[in-house]
This record gives C-alpha cells, sequence and structure tokens, in this order.
C-alpha cells in the first residue's frame, strides 16, 4: 500500500514534466526557425548542446540516485526543466537560448520514457520505479507510466495550439515547477551510504551490453526523432497550430501502443518485440523523403513514434532485472548516456544536412543504423533465455 502511494506522487510529478515536454517540443522548434529565423542547423546545435548535458547529468544524477538518495536526487533533476523554460522565457538571445537548452534538456532525442525535455531525470525515476515494484508487475508498471505520461505529453503538445512563441516557455515552467511540491512527501527507502568509498560494479558485463546497444540506438534516434516537426516545418511549411493537433494524435497513439508492451514481452520476449516494432518503423520512414503527398506523410508520422517507443518498457524491465539491486541507478545512467551521447553525433549530421537541404540522406542513415542495431539486439541478448517474471 505504501509503494502504491509513492508510485502514485510519482506519476503525478511525472505527467506535470511530460506536458510541459510536449508544449516544449513543439513550440521551441517554432520558435527557433519561425519566430528568431534561426536556420536547420542552428537548431540541430542547439539540441546537440541540450543532449550532451543531459547526457552528463544523466550519468551524474544514476551516480548520485545510487550513492546519495532517491528523493534527494529527485529533487534536484525536478528543478532543471523549469529553470530552463524560465532562463527560455528571460531571453531570446542565442547564448541565453543555449542555456537553456542544456538545463531543460530541450533536445528530444527521444519521448516519454527514454528523453525529450528533461530527460536527465529519467534514470533517477526509473530506479524509483524498479524499487517499488516486483519483476513480476515491472513491465506492466513502466508501460502505464509511460502510457499516462504520453497522454499528458500529448496534451502539452495540443496546448502549443494555443499557447507559442516566449509565452510557451513560461506556461512549461510553471506546469513543470508544480510538480516539484509533488515530491516533498515521498517517502524513499535510503541507499547505503557510499561517500568516500568506491562502490563496486558487479554487472558491468550486462550494463556494457545495453550501453552498446544504447549508443547504436542513440544515434538512430538522433538522426530522425527531433526533426520529425522540423521536417514538415521545412518541407510542408505547416503552420503550428495545425502541427499541434497532429503531434497530439501522434502522442495518444503512442501510448495506446505502450498498453500492449506486457503482451508483446510476455508473447516474443523483448528482442523480437525490438526488431518487428522497430524494424516496421524503419521502413515506414523511408517513405517521408520520397513523397511528396503530406496525407501519406502524416499517415506515417502517426505510425513511427508508436512502434519506436512500444518496446521501451520491455527493455527497462530487461535491464533492471539483469543488474545487481544497487546499481540500477548508474546502469540506467550509464545507458542513458551512451544513447545521448551518440545521438548528439546523429543531430549534428541532421542539422547540416537539412540546412544543406539534403533532407532524404538522414532518413536512408536511419534505415541503415536500425538494421545494425537490430543486429546487436540479437547477438547480445537473442542467445539468452527470454526474461521472465519469476
Amino acid at each position: 500500500m505504501e509503494n502504491a502511494r509513492q508510485l502514485r506522487l510519482l506519476l503525478l510529478f511525472r505527467l506535470t514534466r511530460t506536458m510541459a515536454a510536449g508544449l516544449i517540443a513543439v513550440a521551441f522548434p517554432y520558435y527557433v526557425l519561425r519566430r528568431l529565423h534561426y536556420g536547420a542547423f542552428t537548431l540541430g546545435m542547439l539540441y546537440v548542446a541540450a543532449t550532451i548535458a543531459t547526457a552528463a547529468l544523466a550519468l551524474w544524477f544514476g551516480y548520485l540516485a545510487d550513492v546519495w538518495g532517491r528523493k534527494g536526487t529527485l529533487l534536484v533533476t525536478g528543478a532543471l526543466l523549469p529553470l530552463g523554460a524560465i532562463v527560455a522565457f528571460w531571453s531570446g538571445h542565442l547564448a541565453v537560448l543555449f542555456a537553456a537548452a542544456m538545463l531543460g534538456g530541450f533536445s528530444a532525442p527521444g519521448a516519454r520514457a527514454s528523453g525529450a525535455a528533461g530527460g536527465a531525470g529519467v534514470p533517477v525515476q526509473s530506479a524509483i520505479i524498479a524499487d517499488l515494484t516486483t519483476l513480476d508487475n515491472r513491465t506492466r508498471y513502466f508501460s502505464l507510466f509511460t502510457f499516462l505520461s504520453g497522454l499528458f505529453g500529448a496534451g502539452g503538445m495540443l496546448l502549443a495550439r494555443i499557447v507559442g512563441g516566449r509565452d510557451a516557455f513560461l506556461a512549461a515552467a510553471l506546469i513543470s515547477g508544480a510538480g516539484i511540491l509533488l515530491i516533498l512527501p515521498m517517502k524513499l527507502a535510503k541507499p547505503e551510504r557510499l561517500w568516500g568509498k568506491r562502490p563496486g560494479m558487479k554487472s558491468l558485463k550486462a550494463i556494457g551490453k545495453f550501453s552498446v546497444t544504447g549508443a547504436v540506438n542513440g544515434f538512430s534516434q538522433g538522426l530522425i526523432m527531433p526533426f520529425l516537426i522540423p521536417f514538415f516545418v521545412i518541407v510542408y511549411h505547416m503552420a503550428r497550430q495545425r502541427m499541434a493537433v497532429w503531434g497530439f494524435l501522434a502522442e495518444v497513439l503512442s501510448s495506446v501502443a505502450l498498453l500492449i508492451a506486457p503482451f508483446i514481452e510476455r508473447r516474443i520476449g523483448f528482442v523480437r518485440g525490438v526488431a518487428f516494432t522497430r524494424g516496421a518503423g524503419a521502413l515506414l520512414l523511408l517513405l517521408l523523403p520520397l513523397t511528396r503527398s503530406l496525407r501519406l506523410a502524416l499517415a506515417v508520422y502517426l505510425l513511427t513514434p508508436a512502434l519506436r517507443v512500444v518496446a521501451v518498457p520491455a527493455q527497462q524491465t530487461a535491464l533492471t532485472a539483469m543488474v545487481h539491486e544497487g546499481e540500477t541507478g548508474r546502469a540506467l545512467g550509464m545507458s542513458q548516456v551512451a544513447r545521448l551521447t551518440a545521438s548528439s553525433g546523429a543531430i549534428a549530421f541532421t542539422g547540416y544536412a537539412f540546412g544543406a537541404e539534403d533532407i532524404a540522406v538522414p532518413f536512408y542513415a536511419y534505415a541503415a543504423v536500425i538494421a545494425f542495431s537490430l543486429m546487436l539486439y540479437f547477438r547480445f541478448f537473442g542467445a539468452r533465455p527470454e526474461l521472465r517474471p519469476e
């Protein structure tokens, strides 16, 4: 019963962040490209800076969560998103935007469970969920959290239909700032104090496998995911109000798709689940640079984020099940930093390609990298028995 209460408070905190993140996901590229008249390369560099900062912070916060405490670390991570939004609201100067993007994590290389605005706090939240659940119900909770987060993220995207420009950052700061109050009554178990000691790592082999696949996966994410909305701004000149509606629909569809994650894990395991869903998504994305049909492009946009994220809860369960209980924060942080660091190079590449009007190349590269990543999943995890609840 007590664990359920802590999970509810964590969920409410997370929902405020994802709503703010959804608002920023739509408002930020329009603000940079349309209001301030910077190019796609500048937007890409803002994403790169935010991604690198998020990666470094995720690693540090994952370490702090294990050796200092979950609650204190969660409070610190919770403050960064509203702080970044306030800084962005304060000034549209490019140097200030870089600082804001780095603080708030306005990188959007992932979504819902694995990145987006404020992504540095994801390892801490995932470690808390792992603490408060069992292997029997963990994937279900990861799916539920990500499903509801996606719905609130969709609500934030829809909010961008009426709130744009600098006002969007003020709204995001207020929404995410309110979530910090939900952390205060939380009661989380404190880890063994390790200050001044050398905390050993018993799960380096498993962490290494997930970090390698995470890096390749992150590179593929960086190639396309942050640029799906800018793609429609640049290629189809879609208005912010209309794009907000389509972003809302894509988020809702992705959230609903996450509810089948436990079924996929039980039926075919997380490795084959990743292969089928992400492989199909990569094939669909190849259509975007090949068509000039807006309807077809929007259909692809609706489907591919859902295919991308549906296997994420099972992946999170697999990682937390394969590492030592006292190392989950660091394991999740290392996986996050590998994914985000790799994605930063891909974001820079796509920002340059979009700026040079060579828009098709990142989509072709995405399909090739996904094929390689799926080979790694089968190589690292396919030979062992699929994880089953014990």
